[in-house]
């Protein structure tokens, strides 16, 4: 009982690494964060559902596999809405074969060439695969659009194309589903200053992200725009309020089990077998300077 407690509180801090990313913010910008967010849920209550949540995912997985179900999963939204939060927590504790994360960098010269939608389509799911695109084609009519990266022309081509695009993902038997993340101007900030006081996190700052901040009215029409074109029967949108990340992870997740008839899979109990012993081996001593020093 005492080995299975360690497991268990070795799980527990994985989750608590996670969780544990309060930056070194100095105390006033801590008063303003904190008066303008009222108590969200309790770390007790938070993680029993999370943990819930994950063992619904490891379910769903398990289906995936065995009915060769092909997922993909769509997240946009503003920068520091919580997309990558809610993404952590959805694969891990999945396969890393099953379940992948497709985050594409900007397109190559090689790829403006292309038809839009090409770089895209190479990660789509194969059978028994879950993908999570961490943004995606809708980069088009949201960033590329707002920061002058695509003329009007390609960007009301695209809102033409990508009604069809997606029909055409779901008449092969893709399941597609798009989450919007949703955060107020003021939230917004208060994340950004979060992230410049924070060594951390100072990595997700990007000079697009900055820009996003002096843009935030075009980045709303650009939205506004997006979600009325291209919210279809076949892949609609959903949007998450994300002001409070630990309520928009565990709603996001849940309303995701949701969307997908998975059921339990049967599986043979797995059972250690014996290991193999020959009395004659003799272990190896291996140099001492392959090791790696203990340190902690």
């Amino acid at each position: 009982m005492d080995w299975l407690q360690a497991e268990l509180n070795d799980t527990l801090d994985e989750d608590y690494e996670l969780e544990m990313s309060e930056p070194a913010l100095s105390l006033e910008l801590r008063k303003i964060y904190k008066k303008q967010h009222p108590p969200t849920l309790d770390r007790t209550t938070y993680f029993k559902s999370l943990l819930t949540l994950q063992a619904e995912l490891i379910k769903l997985q398990d289906w995936v596999v065995h009915t060769d179900e092909k997922i993909a999963v769509v997240f946009e939204g503003r920068d520091a809405a919580g997309k990558g939060g809610v993404i952590k927590r959805i694969v891990q504790r999945l396969n890393p074969r099953v379940c992948h994360v497709v985050a594409l960098n900007k397109p190559t010269k090689r790829e403006k060439s292309q038809w839009y939608f090409q770089r895209y389509v190479p990660h789509m799911p194969s059978g028994g695969e879950i993908v999570l695109f961490d943004r995606s084609w809708y980069n088009r009519s949201g960033v590329e659009r707002v920061m002058g990266f695509a003329s009007p022309e390609q960007v009301e081509k695209f809102f033409q194309d990508v009604p069809e695009f997606e029909r055409m993902l779901v008449r092969s038997g893709i399941r597609l589903i798009k989450y919007w993340f949703s955060i107020t101007d003021e939230e917004q900030q208060l994340r950004f200053m979060m992230r410049i006081h924070d060594p951390l996190k100072q990595w997700k700052l990007s000079p697009m992200d900055l820009q996003s901040r002096i843009r935030w009215e075009d980045y709303t029409k650009a939205k506004e725009e997006t979600l009325t074109r291209t919210n279809i029967p076949e892949a609609p949108w959903f949007i998450i309020e994300g002001n409070d990340k630990k309520r928009a992870r565990l709603n996001c997740i849940h309303h995701l089990l949701e969307q997908i008839p998975y059921e339990d899979v049967s599986s043979e109990e797995v059972t250690l077998p014996e290991r193999m012993f020959n009395p004659n081996y003799e272990r190896e001593v291996l140099p001492p300077e392959l090791d790696v020093p203990n340190r902690y």
